[in-house]
Order: structure tokens, then C-alpha cells, then sequence
């Protein structure tokens, strides 16, 4: 009797353990896009030699500058699909002191 009482309760622990997984799937969470998308042909129309303002006119006005001076662009792109990983897209634009663009850098990165 007390064997079969031991097993009864081992394989509630069981189910409820994996129920509850299954039961994360189930509930919504919705997708989570923050920061600047950019479509690859609009990247792809970036070249160095560009002005500030080019660049701006191409892509829009950048997440966030260099704090410590605005030689530096960065548009970054974080999605949060529901039950996925999380998945960031960074573009960093290195400018001269003239406001003329030398350094283009586009990296995925996962989380």
C-alpha cells in the first residue's frame, strides 16, 4: 500500500513538472521590437565618405551618440520574438571630426 502510494505521488511530481513547461508555452507573450529597424538595402546605400546629414537622411536619426563626443552613431535594433531568443542587430558609424563617415561596423549579436 505504501509503495503504490509512493509512486502515485513520484508521478504527480512528474506530470506537474513537465505541465508546467508545457503551460509557459501556452501562455501569450507578445513579440518586443525596440530601437531602429533598418532594412538591409537602406544599409546597403551606406558607404564611407557620407556626410552626417546623408547618413541621417538614410537612415534617420540614430538610438544613441557617443556620450563623450558625436563622432560615433549607434542604431540598434533588439527584437523579442514571444518564446524565442532574444536577437539584437548594432550599427556603429565612426565619423570624422569633419562630419564625414570612415568606419561602418554591422554586427548581429544573440542572446
Amino acid at each position: 500500500m505504501r509503495c503504490k502510494t509512493l509512486t502515485v505521488i513520484a508521478a504527480m511530481v512528474v506530470m506537474l513538472t513537465a505541465g508546467c513547461s508545457t503551460l509557459e508555452r501556452l501562455v501569450y507573450r507578445p513579440d518586443i521590437n525596440q530601437g531602429n529597424y533598418l532594412a538591409p538595402a537602406d544599409v546597403a546605400k551606406i558607404y564611407t565618405g557620407m556626410t552626417k546629414q546623408q547618413v541621417a537622411y538614410t537612415l534617420g536619426t540614430p538610438m544613441m551618440q557617443d556620450p563623450f563626443g558625436s563622432d560615433t552613431w549607434f542604431y540598434v535594433f533588439r527584437q523579442q520574438p514571444g518564446h524565442e531568443a532574444v536577437k539584437q542587430q548594432t550599427l556603429t558609424l565612426t565619423f570624422s571630426q569633419d562630419g564625414i563617415l570612415t568606419n561602418v561596423k554591422n554586427q548581429p549579436t544573440l542572446n
